[in-house]
């Protein structure tokens, strides 16, 4: 019986996908297990320590199916220990000979954080993949809206024209930096754990290093520098690097049920007949995908939070910090591939209403290109006195609901400088989008090729 929204039947394809939940699966974090001591005994073979039949006969009974899942879990309650009960069920699948050099100089956190990281080292390679596409959609998007000329908006209130692609291209480049970042993190945290009781290695003897590298080897993984039993920041990266995916995921996602107000509607999530705004009012069109995303992320952010918590570790060995990863290492990784999943069908079916786009650039009637206008006096008067004076005249055309045109032209500070052919030319806010074009060029050069 699931009791939580990753696993719900009926909500678990709205919290993450099929390929991540399985990933964080039992079956996949047993296997893991596996993996770890297989791993170990076949580096232990190679310099002498565990003989080769017993690490061939590991291998083959290394599968998950082999478990006694039940017992397994049976044996979590009556041991109060979190490797145990894997431990004797798997002596027990390979028979009392090989059995015997099963996690063979090894402590439990050992075997345990490698599994984690296996675990990362799949959803790494999910959400690296997610994020190029993610990636390729924005610098696609905003090719196609290079020059459609929009209201830029700072506090709310319409700033001075930007285009639809910039404004995209700016999202493009933030998921081309997270594509670095996961990238460049894998070395600190795609690493393997074999250091024994204190993080010495004293149960390897001076054959200690040598196994562990072998061992790191053969998972694909790093070899680390010391121990890090206590030594969490690997885990804090990736933590963050997915909790500032999810913030580019979250900001598109808001910036798209802002665009999509009633009283704006210049975006659309998408729309087919049969989507449901409402229960009671039928003609609501609600970004209702937009939403799931932005508190799937949240989720996701506040539990990130908690890897900056499991960095403060006591001693040589602090389990009451190192569970809490077994809880929100799944829980991000999964919700932000949901989230994900869900963004990238916005992307792809996103509705732009240029009609609305168009009118709301002339709303306020030549009040967003006021800093064109300023500056082009500002050569005649100074900066600051233009300032002053087209501040004059920006209020005014407010307060009074005019044309900043028609205001200006009744001002002989600003007839006397600039005609009226000129004036018009300056307040047509097509004409004022800046290099916002060119932005959208520099970001198809940069990751054109990743995405």
């Amino acid at each position: 019986m699931a009791s939580f929204v990753i696993d719900s039947d009926m909500f678990k394809d709205q919290y993450g996908t099929p390929e991540m939940r399985a990933v964080f699966s039992d079956e996949q974090l047993m296997q893991n297990w596996l993996n770890a001591w297989v791993a170990l005994a076949e580096a232990e073979t190679e310099l002498g320590i565990v003989p080769k039949e017993a690490a061939e006969h590991i291998r083959e009974c290394a599968k998950w199916e082999n478990m006694n899942m039940d017992e397994v879990r049976k044996g979590f309650f009556t041991t109060s220990h979190p490797l145990m009960p894997q431990i004797r069920g798997f002596e027990k699948v390979c028979g009392k000979k090989a059995g015997g050099y099963i996690h063979w100089g090894a402590t439990t956190q050992d075997i345990m954080d490698t599994a984690v990281v296996l675990q990362i080292k799949d959803a790494h390679r999910i959400l690296t993949s997610q994020v190029k596409e993610l990636l390729g959609l924005c610098l696609k998007r905003a090719k196609e809206n290079q020059n459609l000329v929009m209201a830029g908006r700072t506090h709310g209130q319409h700033a001075v024209p930007i285009t639809l692609g910039y404004k995209i291209a700016i999202w493009a480049d933030e998921f081309g930096r997270h594509l670095e970042r996961l990238e460049e993190g894998k070395s600190r945290y795609l690493v393997g754990q074999l250091a024994g009781a204190a993080g010495t290695l004293a149960s390897l003897g001076d054959q200690g290093f040598d196994v562990q590298e072998r061992y790191c080897k053969n998972l694909g993984l790093s070899v680390p520098v010391t121990t890090w039993h206590v030594a969490r920041d690997g885990f804090a990266e990736f933590a963050s690097t997915v909790a500032m995916i999810a913030g580019t995921v979250g900001k598109i996602s808001n910036e798209f049920i802002n665009l999509e107000r009633t009283e704006i509607c210049e975006l659309e999530e998408s729309f087919a007949m049969g989507k449901v705004g409402s229960s009671t009012m039928p003609h609501k069109r609600n970004p209702m995908v937009c939403e799931n995303i932005l508190a799937t992320v949240r989720i996701v952010q506040a539990n990130a939070a908690l890897s900056f918590g499991a960095m403060i570790q006591e001693h040589e060995r602090d389990m009451s910090f190192w569970q809490t990863e077994w809880s929100y290492i799944p829980q991000i990784c999964i919700m932000l591939d949901g989230a994900i999943a869900m963004l990238k069908i916005i992307l792809e079916n996103m509705i732009v209403h240029e009609d609305r786009i168009r009118k709301n650039l002339y709303m306020t009637k030549g009040l967003i290109v006021s800093e064109r206008a300023m500056l082009n006096l500002g050569h005649y008067l100074g900066r600051q006195n233009a300032h002053d004076v087209i501040y004059d005249g920006s209020m005014k055309a407010f307060e009074e609901d005019r044309m900043l045109l028609d205001v200006l032209l009744e001002d002989c500070r600003v007839t006397s400088k600039i005609n009226r052919e000129t004036l018009e030319e300056l307040l047509e806010p097509a004409n004022y989008a800046g290099s916002c074009a060119a932005f959208v060029d520099r970001a198809m050069e940069r990751w054109g090729d990743v995405g």
